[in-house]
């Protein structure tokens, strides 16, 4: 007697695809994985154009979770969703920041392209307009938001700082140690640019989950460094403590409220 497959491989017609159950549940972990990072980012970015940081993360994801489930029962392609990373940075950095709109107007903005491009995307407008822009322009946008990215990484992490004379400069320990301010700002650029690196050497090693794995290995450091006084947080200067307050109980890991974000476009 043939073995019948399982409801997974008739549902999602894994064996017509050639692939197993098995194969789709490690691909699934090896990509949150390497996406899980966003979690993390996403909330840090958009809180800088005053939105609750908490609430983001619990948008973040449920947005990755509905629109994963989404791709999956809709179209049965096993392609993960979530906010993209260039886009959030300027939205809060260009349109909020620079531009000086509220966070509520540029949701609003954000709700009304996405109705937008819900509509051009039932027509083949969307998919001539992508295609009439040339692949090496293409390519340039990706690595410019790439560049904006980091660029914005470095900064929140002080390893760049302004200067009135240069525009940009590199954060200098000399003076964070003459401030007094070394076990407080300088130990935390010390430690984003330990884990820049290691992070960087997971990449090229092809780790799988490297950037995730850089993210806990930095902040494991950073308690090791917090328990050993070497890194003392400072509320006032916006140098909280790295190790998690569990004080609350199972309170501690309940998601945030939707509630200071929902529905404010």
């Amino acid at each position: 007697m043939e073995n019948q497959p399982s409801f997974l491989d008739r549902f999602f017609h894994l064996s017509e695809n050639g692939t197993t159950v098995r194969t789709e549940i490690l691909a699934g972990i090896t990509t949150f994985m390497t996406m899980a990072y966003i979690l993390a980012v996403n909330p840090t970015i958009m809180s800088a154009a005053g939105m609750d940081k908490g609430a983001v993360l619990t948008a973040t994801a449920l947005a990755s979770l509905i629109g994963t489930l989404c791709m999956a029962f809709f179209a049965n392609y096993p392609f993960a969703l979530a906010p993209g990373m260039g886009l959030n940075a300027f939205f809060a950095f260009t349109v909020v920041l620079q531009m000086g709109y509220t966070w509520e107007m540029a949701l609003a903005a954000v709700f009304f392209e996405g109705v937008i491009f819900i509509v051009l995307s039932l027509t083949n407008v969307r998919e001539a307009i992508f295609n009439a822009i040339p692949m090496t322009l293409k390519k340039a946008v990706s690595a410019g938001i790439g560049l904006f990215i980091a660029l914005i990484g470095l900064l929140n992490a002080q390893i760049i700082v302004a200067n009135p004379a240069t525009k940009i400069a590199l954060f200098s320990f000399k003076q964070s140690a003459a401030a007094g301010t070394f076990h407080t700002v300088g130990i935390t650029v010390l430690l984003a640019m330990i884990g820049i690196v290691f992070t960087a050497v997971l990449m090229v090693k092809k780790v799988r989950g490297n950037i995730l794995w850089g993210i806990l290995f930095t902040w494991i450091l950073a308690i090791l460094c917090e328990l050993t006084g070497l890194y003392v947080p400072n509320p006032e200067m916006k140098m909280f403590s790295v190790i998690p307050d569990l004080s609350g109980g199972a309170a501690a890991f309940a998601p945030a409220s939707l509630s200071p974000i929902l529905g404010q476009l």
